[in-house]
């Protein structure tokens, strides 16, 4: 039986870190949590939410072995982490202050909710249940 969602893995390409670090914890929010020894020798990181619940881990993604050249990493198209928050308005007038592209998206009722982009590309969700809103 399934008991929770432990974390959500995205892809970068190798020598991204630094600036995902840059927008996860500078423009989220978000903690850098040490990967175990065994993994940080692949790369990428790991990121929390302060109470730790919400975990985000970013891997690096290899150039296939028969390229002998890097290949471009692909961000996924649809793919994505949807992230709840509190207080949408504010954290996207933080996000936008701090230079994240804000795009909103109106197509789910019931939640204000609008999209954002690492700096590899990969999507992230952010929405908030209209009921839980504050007043504006």
């Amino acid at each position: 039986m399934i008991v929770a969602l432990d974390h959500v893995q995205l892809a970068a390409p190798p020598g991204s870190e630094d600036r995902l670090r840059g927008y996860y914890v500078g423009v989220l929010g978000l903690n850098e949590i040490p990967k175990p020894p065994v993994l940080a020798a692949r790369g990428g990181c790991w990121f929390a939410s302060a109470d730790g619940v919400v975990q985000l881990h970013v891997g690096i993604e290899d150039p296939p072995p028969a390229s002998g050249r890097g290949c471009p990493h692909t961000p996924a198209r649809k793919a994505h982490p949807a992230l709840r928050v509190r207080g949408i308005h504010a954290y996207a007038e933080q996000l936008a202050a701090k230079g994240a592209q804000v795009v909103w998206d109106d197509n789910l009722p019931g939640h204000e909710r609008f999209y954002s982009f690492d700096p590899v590309g990969n999507r992230i969700e952010f929405l908030e249940p209209r009921s839980l809103e504050p007043n504006r």
